[in-house]
């Protein structure tokens, strides 16, 4: 059977685009067993408390959700185990170094198959404060009505 092209997402972590500023961008490969991957082909995973952390030069996803595959035997994973993931060393160094600066975390922002492949796509996040977050929303909003006013004045409603 082919390999599917193109990407097919899984799951997203869309409070971490509301909790943070998100900054630089990276796709990582991820180690998975083989019940890991079912369950994610069958479209089940959760991001909410997830992060990364750089131990001894290596990143690993924690707290990522993956639930048990329906189908497994004996050997099914532990949900919330540890997942290495994958990326260049020159990336690992660079992540290493951003996050020993006070502020700044990883954070995984989706889970998705990239030609066949199994891939999350980690940011580098500074944590926002309430006002930023009431901020951001007003922001949103006022975007909202101009393009709501727009919409309404280009079919000479207004």
């Amino acid at each position: 059977m082919p390999r599917p092209k193109g990407r097919i997402m899984v799951a997203q972590n869309r409070k971490a685009r509301h909790d943070y500023h998100i900054g630089e961008r990276f796709e990582a490969g991820m180690v998975l067993t083989g019940t890991e991957v079912k369950s994610l082909r069958a479209g089940r995973a959760s991001l909410a408390d997830a992060f990364a952390t750089v131990d001894d030069g290596e990143v690993w996803l924690r707290n990522a959700h993956i639930p048990e595959y329906a189908f497994g035997t004996w050997t099914n994973h532990a949900t919330r185990r540890n997942r290495k993931l994958l990326l260049h060393r020159k990336e690992i160094a660079k992540l290493d170094r951003e996050t020993a600066a006070s502020g700044r975390t990883i954070v995984p922002l989706a889970i998705y198959f990239e030609d066949g492949y199994a891939k999350v796509e980690l940011a580098l996040a500074t944590g926002k404060r309430d006002w930023d977050k009431r901020q951001t929303i007003a922001a949103r909003d006022a975007d909202r009505d101009a393009q709501r006013e727009l919409a309404a004045r280009n079919r000479g409603e207004r």
